[in-house]
């Protein structure tokens, strides 16, 4: 299962059932899951922690230092969950001393060329699509889905279920349930297709819809908007997750239709 052209640490530590392809070269203080399967010419370095069940096809660097002029060589990670997809020549590169760890959640696709840089954190089931650009200190929450060639902006924060469009530049947070594009990144709509196939029903489709509209079409100022929504508007668990993504906010939000 791992083929004799391979440089392996002694100290690294591989699961059962791993698949290691030719001049893949795992450093020592990894660990790889049981059932993952890591093709030719990889490169899997110091601090890397890769789940179960796993697919790091050929050209990916894993865990490879920051390009970040504060990081002085401490110890730190890279930590790939279950059944996450990593296809060519992807790079991860592991923390600095802001978090020590960057951090790709499970089930998550990240496609051929994306770039994931130092102290990002990826929740589960994101799909990068090929060239994403993630600059460092991101959060992409879960279901969270990037067109090809987008380019993230370092700082920001995307919440659950979003949709950005292909050959995006993203600047401002970009808060949970919605599509955006256009350049500059603006509002775009809810994601509503995702949201269906993720298993939200139409009425809670329309509630968040509602908390959008009142957010960016009404013409409201930020702070009229979120008192309408607080006091007027139905309790649910995604208002609240939208009201919290937004008041957390430390970029600020992507605007609403000009």
């Amino acid at each position: 299962m791992i083929h004799s052209y391979t440089n392996i640490h002694p100290e690294a530590k591989i699961g059962e059932n791993v698949v290691v392809g030719a001049f893949t070269t795992i450093e020592k203080d990894v660990a790889i899951g049981d059932g993952t399967w890591i093709g030719p010419n990889v490169s899997i370095m110091e601090g890397s922690r890769i789940g179960k069940n796993c697919e790091i096809h050929p050209g990916a660097v894993i865990s490879g230092k920051p390009q970040d002029l504060k990081y002085k060589g401490e110890k730190t990670q890279t930590l790939i969950g279950d059944h996450t997809i990593i296809r060519e020549c992807v790079t991860i590169n592991k923390g600095t001393s802001d978090k020590n760890k960057t951090q790709i959640g499970s089930h998550c696709l990240l496609m051929a060329y994306v770039h994931i840089a130092h102290d990002c954190l990826l929740g589960d089931y994101c799909i990068l699509a090929n060239s994403v650009q993630v600059a460092g200190h991101v959060e992409i929450q879960d279901h969270a889905r990037l067109g090809g060639t987008t380019a993230v902006h370092q700082f920001v924060k995307i919440g659950p279920h979003t949709m950005i469009g292909g050959g995006s530049l993203v600047r401002k947070d970009v808060p949970p349930f919605i599509t955006a594009a256009r350049e500059p990144l603006i509002y775009s709509g809810i994601n509503s297709i995702g949201l269906q196939r993720s298993g939200f029903s139409q009425d809670k489709i329309g509630e968040i819809q509602e908390v959008y509209r009142q957010f960016f079409l009404k013409g409201n100022n930020k702070t009229n908007a979120l008192k309408t929504i607080k006091e007027e508007l139905p309790e649910s668990d995604e208002k609240n997750i939208i009201l919290d993504f937004i008041t957390s906010s430390e970029r600020g939000i992507i605007k609403g239709y000009h």
